[in-house]
């Protein structure tokens, strides 16, 4: 008891007011204010007031919420600000010199701190009232603001019962305060943005690639809130972020995200600082399944890595078509920063089945004109968070790229095909006259679209594998080409009528580009050792005069008379159905029983059948409800 009685007495006499704590601010210092929602409100004020008497004041930061008075012209020749991430707040300042910007790995910030590259002279920041023992916690910013108030010569905190008690390595002792400042305020919020369709396209493309039991990192925004009210139905998710939001409480709550799967600080929702409304703030308070850790922790990709199956999901402004990524400018316009990106992207890239997410809306807006955020080069001044070599997974609302280890001729084709359809014979002209691809390589404007992306489905095959079927795109060439070349020279014979030994690029590229109205083709793929293959194929092109369509499927040797090629087909007739088209045809060679048989059950009228020169030609109209409906034949 006597050691709690001594720590009372230090904190009464440590309290004095807001004018008087910054007091201890001398001309010349480096002044650190905490961060985010956690930004000391009342010390920032009586700061700003004090600015008459100070000059030439460094102020240190990472992302401000609040009101920055002291980055307004009038105290240029008081105070020179100095960020780690460029907020909403402080934007003009940089782009107008009256500030400062250094571009860092948010997990390298602590380091700079404790070697003494960026001193401290004076820390204000904002914790909670002490607990018995007298520890205060740091409340909803660790991040940086530990190591700043551990090298800084005098810290002031302004002590806040509504500020939400976080633990972890959240705390500092009243003894390592100098003056205290006493305020119950309710802390700053940021309420969600509300999500738009590009979001949820987005956030559902990013789902699809979300499994179970995986470990996710996301940061705030649209996309990230769409991305978790895609995740709802998902399972067993863990959480090892650097930000928390609102969005995440819906997926605890509903009992997605538990952590039992997580490889570190199992069943622990991991952060190292939270921006949101009350809600959170209230679910956070003391609640142990949340642990806030500084920067220099949570973001350490080796750690971040250990995480089985680590999913990073952040954002860009641009990309080329190489995979490099600009994040923190727009051409020599400083936005934002590089904050946690390529902190988690590369922690996910060490991880055991982990994937690293670039996600971004195809364009945006200048003066009312659209622009591609995919483009053939970045914008002078651009800077590259993400390099070539670190770039995974890109995704925007038309669909998702996986960049890594690819060619720049496979980049620039995916690429192309996941931007805007407005943009896309454009940069494929870009990307021919950099001879990134092919000289006659097509573009297909209609991949991504909605009216394309509902025509997926799945099965389960006789071993419980799952199938995936879609429809094709210019980026599976390489796929149906392996298809190809695994294929027996039986099975050749008998889809193309002759012992073909090749298929080319010209060859290829025809199998891979149809319209998606009057001609379409499936692909029927699945994982194989950790990779998408393609196992099935079928198609049909339409006789714009009698409306009959010519049809056709191929069907891997170890896949057969599994019923890929009855649910393939079964597929093909319901869309052409569905699309006023009235009947199918097919040449099927006389020996090749397994197709016929597969035209005799999903078939939904009688067959017209004619022998010609050793194959059958066959002919039915589609006059019955679609087959799918119901069960596949």
């Amino acid at each position: 008891m006597a050691k709690s009685t001594d720590w009372h007495e230090k904190y009464a006499g440590k309290i004095v007011t807001a004018k008087k704590a910054v007091a201890d601010v001398k001309r010349g210092q480096r002044v650190f204010i905490g961060s985010g929602a956690a930004e000391p409100q009342l010390l920032v004020e009586a700061l700003s007031e004090r600015g008459k008497d100070l000059a030439d004041n460094q102020v240190i930061h990472i992302r401000s919420l609040g009101v920055a008075a002291y980055t307004e012209s009038k105290f240029s020749d008081k105070f020179r600000y100095n960020t780690f991430f460029i907020g909403d707040n402080v934007r003009d300042a940089v782009s107008q010199g009256r500030a400062d910007y250094t571009p860092i790995f948010l997990s390298e910030v602590p380091r700079l701190m404790y070697q003494g590259k960026a001193t401290m002279d004076v820390a204000l920041i904002q914790v909670t009232p002490p607990d018995e023992h007298g520890f205060c916690s740091y409340g909803v910013s660790v991040d940086i603001v530990k190591a700043a108030t551990e090298t800084a010569k005098i810290v002031v905190a302004e002590i806040n019962p509504q500020m939400p008690r976080t633990l972890g390595n959240s705390f500092i002792h009243v003894d390592q305060i100098d003056r205290i400042v006493e305020n119950d305020t309710p802390i700053l919020e940021m309420p969600p943005t509300p999500v738009d369709e590009i979001a949820q396209r987005i956030g559902q493309h990013i789902a699809n690639l979300v499994e179970d039991g995986s470990t996710i990192q996301m940061g705030i925004g649209t996309i990230p809130d769409s991305v978790l009210t895609e995740l709802r139905h998902h399972k067993d998710l863990g959480v090892h972020t650097e930000m928390l939001s609102d969005g995440i409480l819906d997926l605890i709550e509903g009992g997605v995200v538990t952590g039992a799967c997580k490889t570190i600080h199992k069943h622990k929702v991991v952060a190292s600082f939270a921006i949101g409304t009350k809600r959170l703030y209230d679910f956070i308070d003391d609640n142990p399944m949340f642990e806030f850790y500084p920067n220099e922790y949570s973001n350490d990709p080796f750690l971040i890595g250990q995480n089985v199956k680590m999913v990073a999901i952040n954002s860009a402004l641009e990309i080329d078509l190489t995979g490099q990524v600009c994040a923190d400018s727009v051409g020599s316009y400083f936005y934002s920063g590089i904050g946690g990106q390529v902190d988690f992207i590369r922690g996910a890239s060490r991880s055991a089945g982990g994937k690293p997410i670039i996600a971004l809306p195809s364009t945006y807006s200048v003066d009312g004109k659209m622009v591609s955020r995919i483009v053939p080069m970045l914008n002078q001044g651009a800077g590259v968070v993400t390099s070539r070599g670190d770039v995974h997974y890109v995704v925007t609302e038309y669909g998702s790229a996986d960049l890594h280890g690819k060619t720049i001729r496979e980049r620039a084709l995916a690429l192309i095909h996941i931007a805007h359809p407005d943009f896309r014979e454009e940069l494929m002209k870009a990307a021919k006259e950099q001879h990134y691809v092919y000289s006659d390589q097509l573009v297909s404007p209609e991949i991504g679209l909605p009216e394309v992306e509902k025509l997926k489905t799945t099965m389960t095959a006789k071993e419980g594998i799952k199938v995936h079927f879609r429809p094709v795109k210019p980026t599976d060439e390489g796929m149906l080409q392996e298809l190809f070349y695994r294929s027996s020279i039986e099975t050749i014979y008998l889809r193309f009528f002759t012992y073909l030994k090749a298929l080319p690029h010209s060859k290829a590229q025809q199998m891979a580009h149809v319209d998606y109205d009057k001609n379409l083709a499936l692909v029927g793929s699945i994982i194989e050792e950790g990779h998408e293959a393609i196992i099935a194929v079928g198609f049909y092109d339409v006789d714009p005069k009698t409306k009959f369509a010519d049809s056709a499927f191929m069907v891997r040797d170890d896949w057969q008379d599994k019923g890929v090629g009855k649910y393939l087909m079964s597929r093909l007739i319901d869309i052409a159905h569905e699309r006023g088209i009235k009947g199918f045809t097919a040449d099927i060679l006389a020996r090749n029983t397994r197709m016929r048989h597969v035209f005799d059950e999903c078939a939904p009228a009688p067959i017209q059948s004619t022998m010609e020169e050793g194959y059958y030609h066959l002919t039915f109209p589609l006059e019955k409800e679609p087959l799918m409906g119901s069960t596949p034949c």
